[in-house]
């Protein structure tokens, strides 16, 4: 058998299919760099290795998580991590957050057309000849040091005002569910790019060894809503270490994660020894970065047997506990339970725990459903604040609550005496956030007395983002990626801080 007919190997496959940019990495100076920054990052390829920053306001350093490829926080941040309680859908501001008595005395009557001004509608209200206004069938009351108006289907969240910074001012640029989710997610309404957990894993790293920097939980009050899709906590063009995972209720909280019969510890670890091994050697031939990301994850996987299943275990919880979240805390895959398994993540140093739960979209039978979605997330919500507070967890822990996009003040479709629906609004609505570093006991930002536009001290998605970013220690500007040849940021080239969010 001559040369040109013998069978190669893969790997020679691989050897000889070498690009110029391989050949050139191969180099000399390439090996020795590599070399170099082995030694003195060996962690380097999944994200970095700890460090400080001198803060001059502080006249010391700045502690760096572990894991990131910062080299160093840019400023002393005020949380380590975050809670983010995502509400899919777009929950109506109109009957928890933005108090408008106005819509209640002109309950029926047309929205003037010098308030809509032309804007842009959904095509499911586009058609209409007529926009009732519609006020809330719902009473408010004042709650707290700041006197913050919120509607009574929120008890629970009421006792809690004074943690709460409301921002009533948001708005966004997104009309439909899928972009306007995702751009929340990602600071970009096109598919593709990184979530917001997957910037800060990739960032900050991890705390926590034995779990992933960045966990999402799933939960439900409607079969029929909006439905979610995993590349909302995928990583996009980061390396794929930074992938959210989820959490799923049930017997295997991960998939795949359990040894299949007749494999037990020992014989995973030979397998994932010899398995590191191979990996080495291929990645020497074509210096694949997402091979070193492939090593880590199944070395993450082979920890996470131990660690997922002792965080899952509730059964360590008292009954107090259980008491505090509601009795639904006890039945797994609920938004309580999944409000319980986010403190014990963030007591486990989890970087972002992400919760999304479904059933916001209420186009029509709003009265009703609403009540159902308030009295799922109303009391765990609140729960967690406590919960994180009494622990010692909240000051250093960003909770964050909010959906896509929020409501309009007319009624899609026909408006009675006890229903009405309500279309998607993204030039107003309402969010909340609480502990680490925010401004508590606050209401920010205003809208006008239809509730249809912002009046003052508006808040974008990127200056969200952005704002969330310093609290985490992050100058927004500075924390990139560079793919096909442009530099790439959560905040996209947008995004203020908005100080006056930050205590």
């Amino acid at each position: 058998m001559n040369q040109t007919e013998r069978i190669m190997d893969p790997f020679d496959e691989i050897k000889y299919g070498c690009t110029r940019r391989h050949f050139l990495s191969r180099s000399s100076l390439g090996i020795g760099g590599a070399a170099l920054a082995s030694l003195l990052n060996p962690l380097g390829a999944l994200g970095g290795v700890p460090g400080s920053v001198t803060d001059a306001l502080a006249g010391g350093t700045v502690p760096m998580p572990g894991g990131g490829v910062l080299n160093g926080l840019h400023h002393t941040p005020r949380a380590k991590r975050i809670i983010y309680l995502f509400q899919s859908g777009g929950p109506s501001q109109l009957e928890l957050f933005d108090y408008k008595p106005l819509l209640r005395e002109m309950n029926g009557e047309e929205l003037p057309e010098s308030v809509r001004n032309g804007q842009r509608l959904t095509g499911m209200t586009s058609f209409q000849k007529s926009f009732p206004l519609a006020g809330s069938q719902f009473n408010f009351s004042r709650h707290g040091s700041s006197g913050a108006m919120i509607g009574d289907l929120l008890p629970y969240t009421s006792q809690i005002a004074d943690d709460l910074c409301i921002v009533r001012s948001m708005h966004t640029e997104a009309i439909n569910h899928d972009p306007a989710i995702t751009f929340f997610q990602t600071g970009s309404q096109q598919t593709g790019r990184p979530s917001m957990g997957s910037w800060l894993s990739y960032g900050l790293g991890s705390d926590n060894e034995n779990l992933p920097a960045f966990c999402v939980l799933l939960s439900r009050s409607n079969d029929y809503d909006q439905p979610l899709y995993a590349r909302l906590w995928g990583p996009g063009f980061l390396p794929s270490l930074h992938q959210g995972v989820q959490f799923r209720s049930g017997k295997d909280p991960v998939l795949y994660l359990n040894d299949p019969p007749g494999i037990d510890a020992a014989d995973r670890r030979r397998m994932l020894d010899t398995l590191r091994e191979m990996h080495e050697l291929h990645q020497r031939e074509v210096l694949d970065p997402e091979i070193e990301t492939r090593i880590a994850q199944y070395e993450m996987a082979y920890r996470m047997q131990t660690s997922v299943p002792e965080t899952m275990d509730l059964s360590d919880e008292p009954d107090e506990v259980f008491e505090l979240y509601g009795e639904q805390a006890r039945i797994p895959g609920t938004y309580a339970a999944n409000c319980l398994l986010a403190r014990r993540l963030a007591e486990r140093d989890v970087r972002f725990i992400q919760l999304y739960h479904q059933g916001w979209d209420q186009h029509g039978n709003l009265p009703r459903d609403i009540q159902k979605l308030t009295k799922d997330v109303d009391q765990p919500s609140a729960a967690l604040i406590i919960d994180l507070k009494r622990r010692g967890l909240l000051e250093d822990t960003l909770v964050i609550w909010g959906g896509e996009f929020g409501r309009t003040n007319y009624s899609q479709g026909k408006l009675t005496a006890d229903n009405y629906g309500r279309d998607h609004h993204p030039r107003c609505f309402s969010i909340w956030m609480a502990g680490g570093g925010v401004n508590s006991g606050t209401v920010y930002g205003e809208t006008d007395e239809f509730g249809y536009n912002i009046a003052s001290d508006p808040v974008h998605v990127h200056d969200f983002q952005a704002t969330v970013l310093h609290l985490l220690g992050i100058d927004h500007e500075k924390l990139t990626f560079r793919h096909q040849g442009r530099r790439y940021r959560l905040t996209d080239v947008h995004g203020e801080l908005v100080r006056d969010l930050i205590a």
